[in-house]
C-alpha cells in the first residue's frame, strides 16, 4: 500500500460533496481509518456514496488497525485516497496533516475500543480518547475558517447499563462503567464544548455494537466466529444473558454519512440495529449457521464447543438504542436484519482466510491466550 506522506506536495483534488446548507466537503480527515469501522467507512465513501472529494486516511497502526483492509481503495482511488501513518496525539504531524491537505472536514474513529483492555490498562485508552481528541479539537479550532464539520464517532456505552426495559435516547444522562466509556464520553463532552464554546461546527454520534467485516478477532462474534470454525472453545463472559443492540456495520457507515451531510450542527443522533439480543443467544446462531454452511459429519455440533468463564468487572447488563430521532429528522433504518447480516459477515470470514491468518499470527493469539487462558482444541 501507498504510503503518501505529508511532507509531499500534492496537487488539490477539485472534486467536492454537498453538505449542510450548500456547503462542500473536499478534503476529509478521517482518524483511524484502517480499523474495523473506519475502513468499513472509507470503502463506503469512496466506492458508494456521493462523496467526491479526497479521503486523508491517519492511522497509529496499532494492533487493531491493518492497512490491509483499504488495499483495493489504495489502488483504485489514487487520487483520491490518501495514508499517512500518524498518532493523533502528536500535535506537531497533525498539524502538518490539516495544513499539507487542506482539511476541511473531519470523522474521527481513532480510539481505543476494547472494553477488557481498557480494565486492563487504562492509561493507554486516557491518552488516546481524551488527549487524542482534544488534539484534534485544537486543531480544528486553529482551522476553524475552514472546518465544515467535525463528526465524531462514539459508543451507546457511555450511557451505561439499561436495566428497565427502556431505551437510550440522546437525552439519556451519561453513566459510564468501564474505563473504555468513560475516556469516550469525556471525549464526546468535549466535542460538545468545542462546539458551544468555539463555534466549531460538530455532531456526535452514538452507536451500538457493530459487527461485519475486517473486524479484529477479539470482539465477541469475530471471536466465536473463528473459534467454531477451527473447533475451539467458545468463550461466553458470566451467563451469557447480557444483552446488545447489533448494528450492520455498512449501516452505521450509511449512517454516519447521512448525519455528516444533512445532519443538524450541534446535536447527537443515536445509531442502532433495532436488533437486541443476548449474547449467548449470538454464540449459537453462528454455531448453527455454521453448523449448516460447513457442517462436519459424525462431529459434535458446535455449541457444544460453549464454555462460561469469569465475568468482567463492571460488565453492562444490557445495551438498547431509540434511533427514531434519526430515522425522524433524517430518514435513516437499518438495511440488515441481524439474519442477513451475521450471515454476509459469516461468508465474509470463510472468503477470507488469508486475512483471517495474518491477523491471527500476530497479536490476536497472543492477546487470547493472555486473556482467557485457554485455547482448547477439541
Amino acid at each position: 500500500m501507498q504510503n503518501r506522506s505529508a511532507h509531499q506536495n500534492v496537487k488539490l483534488f477539485l472534486g467536492e460533496s454537498r453538505c449542510q446548507k450548500g456547503i462542500f466537503m473536499k478534503n476529509m480527515l478521517v482518524t483511524g481509518g484502517c480499523g474495523f469501522i473506519g475502513s468499513n467507512f472509507i470503502r463506503y465513501i469512496l466506492s458508494e456514496s456521493d462523496f467526491k472529494g479526497r479521503i486523508i486516511n491517519v492511522d497509529k497502526l496499532t494492533y487493531a488497525g491493518n492497512p490491509e483492509n483499504l488495499a483495493v481503495i489504495d489502488k483504485n482511488f489514487p487520487d483520491r485516497y490518501y495514508f499517512i501513518k500518524a498518532d493523533i496525539c502528536d500535535r506537531q504531524a497533525m498539524a502538518m496533516v490539516f495544513e499539507k491537505y487542506g482539511i476541511d472536514s473531519v470523522c474521527h474513529f481513532a480510539a481505543e475500543s476494547h472494553v477488557d483492555r481498557s480494565i486492563a490498562k487504562p492509561d493507554a485508552f486516557i491518552k488516546t480518547n481524551i488527549n487524542g481528541t482534544f488534539n484534534l479539537l485544537e486543531l480544528a479550532r486553529f482551522h476553524k475558517d475552514e472546518i465544515i464539520l467535525f463528526h465524531h464517532v462514539s459508543t451507546d456505552e457511555v450511557y451505561g447499563s439499561i436495566d428497565d426495559g427502556g431505551y437510550f435516547t440522546e437525552e439519556t444522562p451519561y453513566h459510564p462503567n468501564s474505563p473504555y466509556s468513560a475516556s469516550k464520553a469525556a471525549s464526546d463532552h468535549l466535542v460538545r464544548a468545542y462546539g458551544t464554546t468555539y463555534g466549531i461546527p460538530v455532531t456526535i454520534s452514538n452507536c451500538s455494537n457493530n459487527y461485519g467485516p475486517y473486524q479484529f478477532p477479539e470482539k465477541l462474534i469475530p471471536l466465536i466466529l473463528l473459534n467454531a470454525l477451527e473447533g475451539k472453545s467458545l468463550p461466553v463472559y458470566g451467563d451469557g444473558l447480557n444483552i446488545r443492540d447489533w448494528l450492520y456495520v455498512k449501516d452505521h457507515c450509511k449512517a454516519i454519512w447521512t448525519i455528516m451531510k444533512n445532519g443538524k450542527r450541534g446535536e447527537t443522533y443515536n445509531i442502532g440495529g433495532r436488533c437486541e439480543m443476548c449474547n449467548i443467544d449470538v454464540v449459537k446462531i453462528i454455531c448453527n449457521i455454521i453448523d449448516k454452511m460447513m457442517p462436519e459429519p459424525g462431529k459434535q455440533p458446535r455449541r457444544n464447543l460453549i464454555v462460561f468463564v469469569k465475568d468482567r468487572p463492571g460488565h453492562d447488563q444490557r445495551y438498547a438504542i431509540d434511533f427514531s430521532k434519526l430515522q425522524k429528522e433524517l430518514g435513516w433504518v437499518p438495511d440488515e436484519s441481524f439474519e442477513t447480516g451475521i450471515r454476509k459477515t459469516i461468508r465474509w470470514y470463510l472468503d477470507n482466510k488469508e486475512w483471517i491468518e495474518r491477523v491471527k499470527s500476530g497479536e490476536y493469539v497472543s492477546w487470547i491466550k493472555k486473556h482467557y487462558n485457554f485455547l482448547k482444541t477439541v
